[in-house]
């Protein structure tokens, strides 16, 4: 099943599916689940007839791009497969894109392998409160987001033991978070991992105060532990992961990497994590101020453009300046409890590899999705004769094209061509659902 070096768009997602619901009418059928905030649709593939449904959410995240590939690849395959699909007594129901509206605006770049500071070019990540998956942690019940509410009422219909939802990293490494235990997923992980040359990624900042269940596999904390760090207001509990629960199911959130980094699988102890999240935090500060002056500068180019306040780059963009001195503030925490031997875990060179990737990476995010902003202001054809409009555009791609160089570089990172990660994804969901019995 493997495919060309690039991510299929969200329209073509949609195309294929139906070409599949075509051809195997007996076992497959697509229908509409719901629209998004700009009136797309939202697609549902089910494949089988079982009575025990597993739920595939791709795109949760637009910039995580593998899982519109994952979800055709776990069709066919079930299609394939259909004498196992009848033993089972499953169904795979596959939400083809939960975030279509956002997913688009990162189509504006390569479909495939690109220069790092290009993808960083196109790339658009919502604020937290606009992204459907975390919405939920901001919002009154009542007041979802339409691709939340569509997904909420899928879970409420089908029940599913399983639901897993597809997401991507940049740079680092793959894993796994359960919000319930899953015995025996680490080892067919941990196989299909190693057939593809992919790190299994140990420590992460994701799932820092997580509980591991083997390489790679984190799961939820319960009885209202930390979750996350004390900057990010999300919870696993107010966002949609926790919906199958209500009916003794449980999500895997599924996690494949642009670019592997072999240095976030290193399990050995750091020798100094305080003195290294020190240095993280200063360099976030400095990020941060320096993205911030650059919002500040930018911002009369986008108010004489016409850019609303409201527009979902800018927003992004907002949060990310917004994130910084809270975070800086946690990793000084983190390494003040790891000298007093407090740390949520032993902190490991995989942990601080993640961390720094972290760091690295909100910059390049909000630089990205400002130069956006001016493309689209035309800031050029605004500026007085003094051409600041010519500098700011200038400074921000030399920082970007810097910053991402030096991420891959500080990373030793490499490309994954896109059908690995699709596979690493699709088999980990196979692992996953054959596990669930």
């Amino acid at each position: 099943m493997r495919g060309p070096d690039a991510y299929p768009t969200v329209s073509g997602v949609a195309a294929a599916a139906r070409v599949l619901t075509q051809r195997h009418p007996d076992l497959c059928r697509m229908r509409l689940a719901g629209e998004s905030r700009s009136g797309r649709p939202l697609w549902l593939l089910s494949v089988g007839h079982g009575r025990r449904h597993i739920l595939v959410v791709a795109g949760p995240h637009p910039d995580e791009q593998a899982g519109g590939a994952t979800a055709l690849w776990l069709a066919e395959q079930a299609v394939h497969d259909r004498q196992r699909l009848k033993d089972e007594d499953l169904t795979w129901d596959l939400l083809l894109c939960l975030d279509p509206d956002g997913t688009v605006l990162n189509e504006t770049g390569p479909a495939g392998e690109r220069p790092p500071a290009v993808h960083y070019r196109h790339t658009f990540r919502p604020a937290a409160d606009e992204q459907p998956e975390w919405a939920g942690s901001f919002r009154a019940p009542g007041d979802e987001l339409p691709e939340t509410y569509a997904l909420l009422a899928v879970v409420d219909e089908l029940r599913p033991v399983l639901q897993c939802s597809l997401h991507g990293t940049d740079v680092g490494g793959s894993w796994v978070q359960l919000t319930a235990d899953l015995p025996g997923l680490a080892e067919p992980f941990g196989k299909a991992a190693a057939e593809l040359d992919i790190p299994v990624q140990t420590g992460t900042y994701d799932a820092l105060f997580w509980n591991g269940s083997g390489p790679g596999v984190f799961v939820l904390p319960t009885g209202g532990a930390q979750e996350r760090f004390a900057s990010e207001p999300e919870n696993a509990d107010g966002s949609t992961w926790s919906r199958p629960h209500r009916y003794g199911g449980l999500t895997a959130v599924i996690e494949v990497p642009m670019w592997a980094s072999r240095r976030v699988a290193d399990p050995a102890p750091h020798p100094d994590p305080e003195h290294a999240l020190t240095v993280l935090a200063a360099r976030l500060r400095k990020d941060g101020a320096a993205t911030a002056g650059a919002v500040e500068r930018a911002l009369p180019f986008l108010e004489r453009a016409g850019t609303p306040a409201g527009h979902p780059l800018l927003r992004g963009v907002e949060q990310a300046v917004s994130a910084f001195p809270a975070l800086a503030e946690d990793y000084e925490a983190l390494g003040a409890q790891a000298a007093a031997g407090r740390a949520p875990c032993e902190l490991t060179m995989a942990h601080l590899a993640a961390l720094d990737i972290a760091a690295r990476r909100i910059p390049l995010r909000a630089g990205g999705m400002l130069l956006r902003l001016l493309d689209e202001s035309r800031c050029e054809d605004a500026e007085g004769v003094d051409g600041e409009g010519a500098r700011l555009r200038s400074r921000l791609e030399r920082r970007l094209d810097a910053g991402a160089r030096d991420l891959i570089g500080a990373a030793d990172a490499r490309w994954v061509p896109v059908p690995d990660q699709v596979e690493l994804q699709a088999r980990i969901c196979l692992a996953a659902a054959y596990a669930r019995r």
